[in-house]
């Protein structure tokens, strides 16, 4: 179940997305304590569309030479490097070898992205962590497929990987959103304060995160 605060909205909503995921929308003023009860209280209509996905699952959408993805915030187009290179893409910049001449270049390309987020995400973790004299233990990147994070008691941050595709103000609000989860293992005013004050512009952030929610399909 996935949680996402929207200051525009007026109630709590529930949505299944088509990966079979669900997600709960907070409005202005709402609790994550309530979101939960409201998600509690959709629980049959919840099973009767996750029994209607399971009958009709959807396919996730191939990606090809000249499909177009987001990289670093940006939209850009996945291009072969040269005829005779034998599967070797450019993706934003990055060259990715695949494999494969022609066909879905997804998983290839998403194990790239993947090991390019499990190598720039950590520091910068840490980098903030210290900044704000907070205590990491351990930070993962990983392939969650109904959050942006998480953060544990113990000083563990873990991160999905596709958050590489968000922009870089994206990125450090995510980042700093679990990291203020040390001071506060909860979803408060209180917390909220804590988001405000080290990254003022986290209402943003967190528009565009609603806006391309697809990220995670």
């Amino acid at each position: 179940m996935m949680f996402v605060r929207s200051h525009r909205a007026r109630r709590y909503i529930l949505r299944l997305h088509p990966e079979g995921w669900a997600r709960v929308t907070v409005p202005r003023g709402g609790s994550a304590a309530e979101a939960r009860r409201f998600a509690e209280r959709h629980t049959g209509w919840l099973k009767r569309q996750l029994e209607r996905l399971a009958a009709h699952p959807p396919q996730r959408k191939e990606w090809l030479v000249g499909t177009e993805i987001l990289f670093r915030g940006e939209s850009v187009k996945i291009e072969t490097v040269a005829p005779e290179s034998n599967g070797l893409v450019r993706v934003g910049g990055e060259e990715v070898s695949t494999g494969v001449a022609t066909g879905d270049l997804r998983p290839a390309i998403e194990r790239h992205l993947w090991k390019l987020a499990a190598k720039e995400l950590p520091p910068k973790v840490l980098k903030y962590a210290a900044l704000h004299q907070l205590t990491v233990h351990r930070v993962t990147v990983r392939n969650q497929r109904s959050r942006w994070g998480s953060c544990s008691r113990r000083g563990t941050v873990s991160l999905n990987w596709r958050i590489i595709q968000a922009p870089p103000f994206v990125r450090d609000y995510l980042i700093l959103h679990e990291l203020m989860h040390l001071r506060q293992m909860n979803h408060s005013s209180r917390f909220w304060r804590e988001v405000g004050r080290v990254c003022p512009d986290y209402r943003t952030a967190e528009r565009w995160l609603n806006e391309h929610a697809s990220l995670l399909k």
